[in-house]
C-alpha cells in the first residue's frame, strides 16, 4: 500500500514538472510562424550540404528538426523548396513554403558573396511576415575554428562592430555553387509535384520543437547588420507572400510589431533565441510584400507612419494604375486598354 502511494506521488511530481517545463517553453514562444522554423538550423544544413539540391532535401528531412511549419493549417508539415539566383559574385537562395496549389510563402533568404579568391561570407534573413521583423543570422566565429579569420590582409575574416565575420569558402555547398560548371538551382517541385522520397509529417508542439532550435543557436548568432547589400536588391522583386498566411497570422504579427515599435533597442549580438531587434518597417502594422494569390501578383508600396496599409500599385486585370506620392497629393491615372496600364511611378 505504501509502495503504491509512493509511486503515485512520484508520478504526480513528474507530471507537474513536465507540465511546468512545457508552460515555461510555451511562454517563450512569440506565437509567430517563425517560431517553427530555425534560421540557424537552416544555415547548419547549408554548411553540411554538398549542393543546393541536397540542401533542399535536408530541409525537408524530418530527422533534422529544422522545419516545423504548417502555414496552411492542414495538420501536415509544409514542403520547403529552394530557388537560387546569381549576379556576379553574389548569390541568393530563397526558401519558400508551398502553401497550396496557387500560393507559396517566402520563409527566408540565404545571401552568399565571394569576397576574395578563397573567401566568402554568408547570412540568412527570415521574412518579416514570418518572424514579425527581419531577422538575420550568421555563423558564430567560435562555431568552427577552421572558418575563423586569420591575420592575413585578405584572410578568412575581418573585424567589425558586430564581431568577426566567418569565412565560409570551404563549406562544400559554397565551393559547389562557385564552380565554373554550376547551373543555378531552381527547384522543380510544386504543390502537385513533390519529390518521390518526401512524405509530410505532423508538426510538433512548440515545447517539443524548441530544444532543437536551442541546439542550433549555439553555433549561429542573430545580428543587426546586413553584410551583403546587393543580395537585398536581387531578392526584392521576387519576394512572394501568401494571402492564406497573411490572413491566418495578421493579428499575431500586428500585436508583435506594436509591442516592438516603441521598445528600446536591446540588441544582443551573441545571445540565445532570436537575438536583437532589427525591424523591417518603422510602423507597427502588418505589411506584406508580394502576394501570390493564384492570379496577377500584387505588390504594395510604402507604408506611411500613420499605421495604415496603403498599396503603391494595384493591378486588377483591367489595366488601372494607382500611384501615390510623398509630396503634394496623389495622382491616379487610368488605362482602359486592358494591358499593363503603363509603368507605375515610385512611391
Amino acid at each position: 500500500m505504501n509502495l503504491s502511494k509512493t509511486i503515485s506521488a512520484l508520478l504526480l511530481c513528474f507530471s507537474i514538472a513536465v507540465s511546468t517545463s512545457a508552460q515555461d517553453q510555451e511562454a517563450d514562444s512569440t506565437g509567430l510562424p517563425g517560431d517553427n522554423f530555425s534560421l540557424q538550423g537552416a544555415l547548419d544544413l547549408f554548411k553540411k550540404a554538398g549542393s543546393p539540391e541536397e540542401f533542399e532535401k535536408l530541409l525537408n528531412t524530418q530527422d533534422n528538426k529544422v522545419n516545423n511549419l504548417d502555414l496552411n493549417g492542414d495538420g501536415q508539415i509544409d514542403y520547403i523548396r529552394v530557388t537560387g539566383k546569381k549576379q556576379d559574385d553574389v548569390q541568393i537562395f530563397v526558401l519558400q513554403a508551398l502553401v497550396s496549389s496557387s500560393e507559396s510563402q517566402d520563409i527566408a533568404v540565404i545571401s552568399l558573396e565571394k569576397t576574395a579568391e578563397d573567401n566568402a561570407v554568408i547570412q540568412i534573413e527570415g521574412d518579416a511576415d514570418i518572424y514579425g521583423e527581419s531577422t538575420i543570422a550568421e555563423p558564430l566565429p567560435e562555431a568552427d575554428n577552421a572558418f575563423n579569420y586569420s591575420p592575413a590582409s585578405h584572410g578568412p575574416s575581418v573585424s567589425s562592430p558586430e564581431g568577426i565575420i566567418v569565412n565560409v569558402w570551404f563549406w562544400p555547398c559554397v565551393r559547389f555553387v562557385y564552380a565554373p560548371a554550376y547551373v543555378v538551382w531552381v527547384s522543380p517541385f510544386t504543390w502537385v509535384a513533390h519529390p518521390v522520397w518526401w512524405r509530410p509529417w505532423r508538426p510538433m508542439p512548440y515545447y517539443q520543437y524548441r530544444p532543437y532550435c536551442v541546439h542550433y543557436n549555439t553555433r549561429y548568432v542573430v545580428v543587426p547588420t546586413r553584410r551583403i547589400q546587393p543580395a537585398r536588391v536581387m531578392y526584392r522583386p521576387t519576394r512572394m507572400t501568401s494571402v492564406t498566411v497573411i490572413q491566418r497570422n495578421r493579428v499575431v504579427v500586428n500585436n508583435y510589431r506594436n509591442t516592438r515599435v516603441n521598445r528600446p533597442d536591446t540588441r544582443q549580438n551573441y545571445g540565445g533565441g532570436r537575438g536583437g531587434y532589427t525591424p523591417g518597417r518603422t510602423n507597427g502594422n502588418y505589411t506584406p510584400g508580394r502576394i501570390n494569390n493564384g492570379g496577377r501578383n500584387y505588390t504594395p508600396g510604402r507604408v506611411s507612419n500613420g499605421g495604415n496599409y496603403t498599396p503603391g500599385r494595384t493591378y486588377n486585370g483591367g489595366g488601372n494604375r494607382q500611384s501615390g506620392g510623398n509630396g503634394g497629393g496623389n495622382r491616379t491615372s487610368n488605362n482602359n486598354g486592358g494591358g499593363r496600364g503603363g509603368r507605375a511611378t515610385r512611391n
